[in-house]
């Protein structure tokens, strides 16, 4: 049962200005994440991607970025490039609570902008939303 959608859309052009903020990368991305993107060459479109993905999982959860922290949540990739998400601290707090048991992520971009939509999943009733 799907229990939540969250979808966010990002300028390429703004992630390539704020990544050059001293420690913005460390502040947002777990150590993980960074070694993903420095096995790209630091590619902007993934950590953009990234970025957005960290959005949409909020808003899949409800809440926005409120009661966590964007490296509470994680997005790596397996062998064959697809976005796995993490849950970490209080964002897995919070997804227990809401019974949520899977997140499928699909990732799109451009030259100029990424689209990212996350679906969350449980094979769970959700009494407690009603």
């Amino acid at each position: 049962m799907i229990i939540g959608v969250g979808h966010d859309l990002l300028e390429i052009d703004r992630m390539k200005k704020v990544i050059k903020r001293e420690g913005f990368l460390l502040k947002y991305f777990t150590e993980n994440e960074c070694a993903l993107f420095d096995s790209r060459n630091n590619n902007v479109a993934t950590i953009a991607a990234n970025f957005s993905g960290k959005e949409a999982v909020s808003k899949l959860l409800g809440t926005g970025i409120r009661g966590f922290s964007l490296k509470d949540i994680e997005i790596l990739r397996d062998e064959l490039g697809k976005p796995v998400v993490y849950l970490h601290n209080d964002a897995k707090i919070l997804a227990e609570k809401q019974k949520l048991e899977s997140i499928h992520m699909a990732i799109s971009h451009t030259d100029h902008l990424v689209s990212v939509v996350a679906i969350g999943e449980s094979s769970r009733y959700m009494e407690d939303s009603i």
